[in-house]
Formats: C-alpha cells, structure tokens, sequence
C-alpha cells in the first residue's frame, strides 16, 4: 500500500530577499545581517555572516584544491526580525498606501524601510 507524501505548500513570509535582520533565538541571537535567500517551502531564511557552518568538499572543476569550506545555513524564519536602522532596533512592518503606491513601514518609529527594487 503506497502512502501519499504530504504537499507542502508556499508559505508567505515576513521578511523577503534583501531585507536587515536581526536574530532574536538561538546560538546566533543579538547578530544581524542581510537576507540573501529564502526558502519559502521550508519556512527558512539565509542571513549573511550568521549562523555559518564549515563544509567538506571534495575536490571539483570550480574548487581543484577541495577543502573545507565555510558557509552560511539556513535559520527558520520565526527566529529573525525586521531591523529598522532607523530606530535601531528590531520592529514589525505595516504597509501604508503613499504616493509611489504600497510601501512597507516601521512600526515603531514610521521609518519607510527600503525595498530590493530602489
């Protein structure tokens, strides 16, 4: 009898590609740091220069030499915040319809944050 894999379905996240923030649990808490990927199907976010772990690599065409190599891993999403550099602490975000159309803010201080399309 075959069993059905559960689907995992996209799931909206808080914080996008480009955006400062700042972990709030774990081994790496109080460090912040710029997302350069998500992964919305697992709920997880990769954040420059934090939680960095060292890989074994055997030796290919783009690394001849092998080696270990040090990386950054991937953080569940509900262990970063938004960090607003404006009040300089972490916050939530509103969205608020100004001129050039929906823009997300900070919540505490009204702070528009910027967006990866500037």
């Amino acid at each position: 009898m075959a069993v059905a894999k559960k689907q995992k379905t996209k799931q909206k996240l808080h914080v996008k590609k480009g955006d400062i923030v700042m972990v709030i649990s774990g081994k790496n808490a109080g460090k912040t740091g710029k997302i350069i990927a998500s992964q919305p199907q697992k709920n997880k976010v990769v954040v420059e220069k934090v939680n960095m772990i060292k890989r074994h690599t055997k030796p290919s065409k783009a690394l001849p030499q092998g080696g270990i190599i040090e990386r950054e891993a991937p953080i569940h999403v509900s262990n970063v915040m938004l960090y607003c550099s404006e009040c300089k602490s972490v916050t939530k975000r509103s969205i608020e319809f100004r001129g050039e159309g929906k823009v997300r803010v900070c919540k505490k201080c009204g702070y528009t944050l910027p967006d990866k399309k500037k």
